[in-house]
């Protein structure tokens, strides 16, 4: 229930949340160590169902938040700018992957070889087969989310908007599976995680993408369940906003993964 506000800001009360977020994410970080050296993996667990905990009660308040007439519109550019800020971010992390994808397919650098140039081991993935379908189908997704926010915005059509949500998360379901299917084939055909640059690369970009489609799909459902709750407002929907920019920044980088690591990679650059 909605209550009115004097002022622009909202004056949160004192929380723990917080500082258990900092604990968690510590314990997450220091157990993945330990895991990695081989002592323990029950650290890093522990670690994941704090933060996980965590993540679901800040929200969960943040929800709680909105339905109150707590966010107003300062708060809500306040919101925007954050969420800004966290996606640019994100654009610098998977810099770093083409960054390196690019350095070692260009100019490898070995210290056996010195200075001297090294023909970089580029192993070609035939793009227009399973690249180009999850291509269309993660374009297609972001369209139906699209189609979702224009249904909202322009006249809080809720039926257009929860089709546009459904649609969406089953088309990011489907990249998800159809990127698991790929993995399981370049594996059997002798690809490793680790085994030089070029798979080092390419596993940790597109992996790491494939878990931000991951996590996009579930931001998506969220909203899906919110938007069924009668949540979301052509004036007030911040929640839907910022997975709405998130799912398009996963297919932005999809877009500039398809064409350097699949098609660039498959020309023999």
């Amino acid at each position: 229930m909605a209550h009115a506000k004097n002022h622009d800001f909202h004056i949160l009360p004192p929380s723990i949340l917080p500082l258990l977020a900092a604990v968690g994410g510590f314990i997450m970080l220091f157990g993945a160590v330990l895991w990695m050296q081989g002592i323990t993996a029950w650290m890093f667990w522990g670690g994941l169902v704090l933060v996980l905990y965590v993540s679901y009660a800040w929200w969960a308040e943040m929800v709680t938040e909105a339905r109150q007439g707590d966010h107003t519109l300062v708060v809500r550019i306040g919101l925007r700018y954050g969420f800004i800020l966290f996606v640019m971010s994100e654009v610098m992390f998977f810099f770093a992957w083409f960054w390196s994808f690019f350095k070692h397919a260009i100019y490898p650098m070995e210290e056996y070889f010195g200075t001297e140039y090294a023909k970089p081991e580029i192993y070609a993935v035939d793009p227009f087969h399973l690249p180009l379908i999850n291509t269309l189908v993660l374009l297609l997704s972001g369209c139906a989310v699209t189609w979702a926010h224009h249904a909202l915005v322009h006249g809080n059509d809720r039926k257009a908007l929860i089709q546009g949500l459904s649609i969406g998360i089953v088309l990011g379901v489907f990249f998800t599976f159809l990127q698991g299917y790929e993995y399981a084939h370049l594996l059997h055909e002798g690809w490793q995680f680790g085994g030089d640059e070029f798979y080092s690369n390419f596993f940790m970009a597109t992996g790491f993408h494939g878990f931000h489609v991951l996590l996009g799909t579930i931001f998506l459902t969220v909203c899906l369940i919110r938007a069924i709750k009668g949540d979301f407002t052509p004036e007030q929907h911040v929640g839907f906003e910022a997975a709405a920019w998130y799912w398009h920044f996963v297919d932005v980088v999809w877009l500039f993964l398809f064409f350097a690591v699949y098609l660039w990679g498959t020309a023999g650059l």
